[in-house]
């Protein structure tokens, strides 16, 4: 019996994947529940374990290939079954089955008559997904890839220059993918404003270098993130309509009453957004410590796709890398984010003399439509205050 697994529901508002890498090829024996691939999603890289046991007979998509949930990924041959075909559709009522001499290992499911037609065509069986009974590959399957085929050659080239070597064309696949269709998602729906201001960090500055070589000493990487995300989530209690999302069929403004903080974190394949939950309910120490567990699996893409949802707002580091301002886009459904640039010395006037201090910009992104000017103004005010007197954040309880 031939068994067809086809991708199945994720959760999580999950419909798509690219297919990162086959971890078992044609003709290998597999276990149930053994992993047979690694599933790229918007959220996360996930195993995908065989639902039966048997052999490989046929890999229908390749490695690269974006499949939507429901398409066949392969289909294995049964150990100790009839001869036939079972679907996962089947499975849930719509049984497919199909008597029959079983295929050659590898073998592309086909009459005599359409192998013959597509040796005359030139078309490859391999890369057809055959559109007939049990995945059985028809004539009308072969003519609609030779005349898919010839549209391609056909195709005229917009980079004519690429096959001179001045230029490449790179794919937007996985988390490129994703950024992309969130990142004009979030334009799209939000009427974004960008409010710009300045701290003097210094004395913040102080504590983390006093406190810095302690804690390395204790494995802990102790950044200003944490005095940042405290102080962003003090400003909150004060601010809550920019600790919310928008309700876009119901026309409603849901204020959250928690506190999870999306943090931006840079890998090689592109930013992702791991988020700290209860920030409220912990200390600097226990911030420094989750944020440096979440970015190390967020850059060895071992970060779970629920820890990279359900934030109420967002903080990007971008003065990590050398910026001074910047025009964050809003990470969707939140309603605002807050960008750090670089510290720096400057002139500064204090207490009426021109003195040298520890300076730290700040980008405030918000949805318009959610809050006004003045009340961003007041919050990143707010923000402000704890970051240039960060006993206040110690002081203070909520």
């Amino acid at each position: 019996m031939i068994y067809e697994f086809v991708l199945p529901d994720l959760g999580e508002g999950i419909t798509e994947g690219e297919i990162r890498k086959w971890l078992v090829k044609e003709g290998d024996a597999v276990q149930e529940h053994q992993d047979i691939l690694e599933l790229e999603t918007d959220k996360a890289i996930v195993e995908i374990p065989s639902p039966k046991q048997g052999t490989v007979l046929q890999i229908n998509k390749d490695e690269g290939e974006v499949v939507n949930v429901g398409e066949v990924l392969l289909k294995i041959e049964l150990r100790g079954k009839e001869e036939g075909v079972e679907s996962e559709a089947g499975e849930r009522g719509e049984s497919v089955s199909v008597v029959g001499t079983l295929p050659e290992e590898g073998e592309m499911l086909a009459m005599p008559a359409v192998r013959a037609l597509a040796k005359k065509l030139g078309v490859s069986l391999k890369n057809i997904h055959g559109s007939g009974p049990a995945g059985s590959i028809t004539r009308d399957d072969v003519t609609e890839a030779s005349e898919k085929a010839k549209r391609i050659i056909a195709a005229p080239s917009f980079e004519k220059e690429s096959s001179k070597g001045l230029s490449d064309r790179i794919p937007m696949k996985g988390i490129r993918r994703t950024i992309a269709k969130n990142l004009i998602l979030s334009q799209r729906t939000t009427a974004f404003v960008t409010g710009m201001d300045e701290a003097d960090i210094t004395e913040l500055w102080d504590i983390r270098q006093r406190e810095k070589q302690p804690l390395i000493e204790r494995d802990v990487h102790l950044t200003f993130l944490p005095f940042f995300i405290k102080a962003v989530q003090h400003a909150l209690v004060d601010h809550p309509l920019l600790n919310a999302s928008v309700d876009e069929e119901k026309e409603e403004i849901i204020v959250k009453k928690y506190y999870s903080m999306g943090i931006a974190v840079d890998t090689a394949e592109g930013l992702m957004v791991p988020v700290i939950r209860d920030v409220d309910k912990k200390s600097i120490l226990d911030l420094a410590k989750e944020i440096q567990e979440l970015s190390r699996k967020a850059r060895e893409r071992k970060i779970k796709p629920d820890e990279m949802k359900g934030s109420t707002f967002t903080i990007t580091n971008y003065g990590h890398f050398g910026g001074l301002f910047a025009t964050p886009i809003i990470n969707y459904p939140d309603v605002a984010i807050l960008g750090t640039g670089r510290i720096s010395e400057k002139p500064w006037v204090k207490n009426g003399q021109i003195v040298i201090r520890r300076i730290l910009p700040l980008s405030l992104t918000f949805d318009h439509r959610v809050t006004d000017g003045v009340d961003s103004a007041r919050f990143l005010s707010r923000v402000i205050r704890y970051l240039e007197d960060p006993a206040l954040l110690f002081i203070e309880s909520t």
